[in-house]
C-alpha cells in the first residue's frame, strides 16, 4: 500500500461526484430550491450508492470479474426505468399556488438514497474513474488494498460533496434557480428520460 494508490483513490472518487449527470441535476434543483440543508441530506442519501458502486467498481479492477453481464443488464433496465418515471415528473411539473415546484422531493434524504443506489452512470463512470486513476499503480492492486482504497474514495466523495454543497447554496445560485426553477425541472426531466431510456437500450443490447 502506498500513499500514491491512495491520494489517486481519493481523487477518483472526487472526480466521479463532480461528474455531470442524472445526480447532479437533480441536486441543483434540491438545493437551489431547498438550500443547503436539503442539498446536504440528499447528498447523504446518495453516499450509500457512491460507496457501493465504488466496490463493485474497485472489485472488478481488482480482478473478480466472474460475475459477468446479467447482473449488471438487470441493473440497467431497473435504473432505466426509474430515470424514465422521474423524468416524466420532472416533465410534468408545474408550480403550485404557492409558486413552489411540485417536484421538489418532500424528502431529500430518501429521494438522494433511491437515486445513488439506482444511478445508470455510476458503474461504467466509476470504473472509468477508478481505471484511469490507478492505473500508474497496478502492482500495489490486491485485495488487501481494497478497505484502504474504498476508505480513501469515501475521502473524496465526501470533499467533493462539500464544494457542491457549498455551490447550490450560493445567493446568486439560488436566484438564478427560482427565476428559471420550471424550465431547469423541465429540461432535467428531458435529460432524465435520456438517461434511462439509454441505460434500458445498453442493457437489453
Amino acid at each position: 500500500m502506498t500513499s500514491g494508490l491512495l491520494l489517486a483513490s481519493a481523487i477518483a472518487g472526487g472526480a466521479y461526484t463532480l461528474a455531470p449527470g442524472p445526480a447532479f441535476l437533480a441536486l441543483l434543483g434540491i438545493g437551489a430550491g431547498g438550500g443547503r440543508r436539503a442539498g446536504a441530506l440528499f447528498l447523504a442519501g446518495h453516499f450509500a450508492g457512491d460507496v457501493a458502486w465504488a466496490t463493485l467498481s474497485l472489485v472488478a479492477i481488482i480482478g473478480a470479474r466472474t460475475f459477468g453481464t446479467a447482473i449488471f443488464d438487470i441493473l440497467g433496465i431497473v435504473c432505466g426505468l426509474y430515470l424514465c418515471w422521474l423524468g416524466f415528473r420532472a416533465i410534468t411539473a408545474r408550480r403550485t399556488d404557492d409558486g413552489s415546484i411540485t417536484f421538489v422531493p418532500r424528502n431529500p434524504f430518501r429521494r438522494g438514497l433511491a437515486f445513488g443506489l439506482s444511478n445508470p452512470k455510476a458503474y461504467p463512470v466509476a470504473v472509468a474513474m477508478f481505471t484511469a486513476l490507478l492505473a500508474g499503480h497496478t502492482a500495489s492492486l490486491d485485495w488487501g488494498a481494497l478497505p484502504s482504497m474504498l476508505g480513501a474514495a469515501c475521502v473524496g466523495f465526501v470533499t467533493a460533496d462539500i464544494v457542491l454543497i457549498a455551490i447550490i447554496g450560493a445567493g446568486p445560485v439560488r436566484r438564478w434557480y427560482r427565476r428559471h426553477a420550471l424550465l431547469v425541472t423541465r429540461v432535467s426531466g428531458v435529460i432524465f428520460l435520456g438517461f434511462g431510456l439509454q441505460a434500458i437500450t445498453a442493457a437489453r443490447g
